[in-house]
């Protein structure tokens, strides 16, 4: 279907006709089966094929010609070599930076809680992870702290104030109630250090909250990752090998490395050394922030030949719905959910792990550490334990793959002409 008109896109929106309809010069109307409609628009630039999103169908602000008009200022950036959606990004960076600016300016003249605690996160903010992590933090304080102390010079705070804020969700949201705490302490402090306030700390802890509140363990019990018991998962495996997916490709792997879901999600071909058997994941990928090397059993050697064969671009695991990239993190328990193994989680896998070695194995402690890629909890020991103990790593995976893959048939070594598939090309 080409060029409709707006009494034909009325009709396909009143009809519900759900999936994706082209509606000529490269636009297209999305429906969902609920009802709800939005517009896009496909591209070509670089060799790659992408697709924005030009809103959501309304009558009155978006009709069709407007959709059309946003459509040619696209085509407009793309014939003078501008990604559209990459321009979008920047544009809404820049307003955040523009934004966190003017609130930083009006420090100078009244340091109230909500604009130091904004300060205090663009200064934190380079040594977090991730932008997600920034934004729990800005979530959390916006909605249980603002409210109460937001507008509140950071001098003028007290005890009282904290209460206010915690007292209401201590009991029914403790862990999140925790958090809060902490994060207007460590805001508190970093006023202090300013010299925009002098006195104690009214949001600590030891010495002071912890005589008023009642202790965060002993309201909620902390909830794990429910883990799969280890006894079980030869069977589960057996079962994973013959589900189709590149999903439960992803999941067999996260199972032989031990990784956590999104330093399997990202994988990426140059990542591995065949020749080595040996896959490094970069520290930026890795949740302690140090590059980690993992060692690749004979069946984990054995799944990356067969995804190999049906590599489309530079992710291990490519995702079925876009280009370029990895799948989702929900891939993976999306399907634990749908074949039945709910509650079990994703990151359960690397407890089963963990206590498969433990319990059955002679494996040093910190063998399991390294290959969990946990950071030493003894600083002392962390600092003169700097190996990674690789070639102990290399007889685990071996034992930890063989365990799981008992009930199947029995691996078959890799040819030499099996591994110079391997051998990297350009990505």
């Amino acid at each position: 279907m080409t060029n409709i008109t707006a009494k034909g896109l009325e009709k396909l929106i009143r009809n519900r006709v759900s999936g994706r309809t082209p509606i000529g010069g490269g636009i297209y109307l999305s429906i969902t089966p609920g009802g709800s409609a939005s517009f896009g628009y496909r591209y070509q630039i670089k060799g790659n094929r992408r697709q924005i999103g030009l809103g959501a169908y309304c009558p009155v602000n978006n009709t069709l010609s407007i959709v059309r008009s946003k459509a040619h200022n696209v085509q407009g950036m793309v014939s003078k070599g501008i990604d559209p959606i990459d321009q979008r990004a920047k544009d809404s960076a820049t307003k955040e930076a523009d934004d966190l600016a003017d609130a930083l300016n009006a420090v100078k003249s009244e340091a109230t809680f909500k604009i130091v605690a904004i300060e205090y996160i663009d200064t934190k903010k380079a040594e977090w992870k991730n932008q997600k992590h920034t934004a729990q933090w800005l979530n959390t304080l916006v909605t249980y702290a603002f409210p109460k102390i937001g507008s509140m010079p950071v001098d003028n705070i007290d005890t009282k104030h904290i209460l206010e804020v915690l007292k209401p969700i201590w009991n029914t949201k403790t862990e999140t109630a925790s958090r809060v705490r902490g994060r207007i302490e460590l805001i508190l402090d970093y006023a202090e250090v300013q010299k925009w306030r002098t006195g104690s700390n009214p949001a600590r802890w030891k010495g002071h909250l912890k005589a008023i509140l009642p202790s965060p363990q002993k309201i909620a019990e902390v909830k794990h990752h429910e883990a799969m018991p280890y006894e079980e998962l030869p069977a589960f495996i057996g079962k994973l090998k013959h589900m189709d997916g590149m999903g439960a490709r992803c999941l067999e792997m996260l199972i032989l490395t031990g990784l956590r879901t999104n330093e399997c999600t990202g994988a990426k071909w140059r990542e591995i050394d065949v020749n080595k058997r040996l896959w490094t994941v970069p520290k930026e990928r890795m949740k302690k922030g140090v590059e980690h090397r993992i060692p690749l059993s004979e069946q984990a050697m054995e799944l990356l030949t067969t995804l190999l064969e049906q590599r489309t671009n530079e992710y291990v695991f490519p995702s079925p719905s876009f280009e370029n990239r990895g799948i989702s993190n929900g891939t993976m328990d999306a399907l634990l959910k749908r074949e039945g193994y709910k509650p079990y989680t994703v990151h359960g896998f690397r407890s089963t792990f963990r206590d498969y070695i433990t319990e059955k194995t002679n494996t040093a402690w910190r063998t399991g550490e390294e290959a969990l890629a946990h950071k030493l909890a003894d600083k002392a020991e962390a600092a003169y334990q700097r190996g990674d103990l690789l070639e102990k790593r290399i007889v685990l995976m071996q034992t930890w793959s063989d365990y799981c893959y008992q009930t199947t048939a029995k691996v078959i070594q890799l040819s030499r002409a099996n591994y110079l598939k391997f051998i990297p090309v350009s990505c």
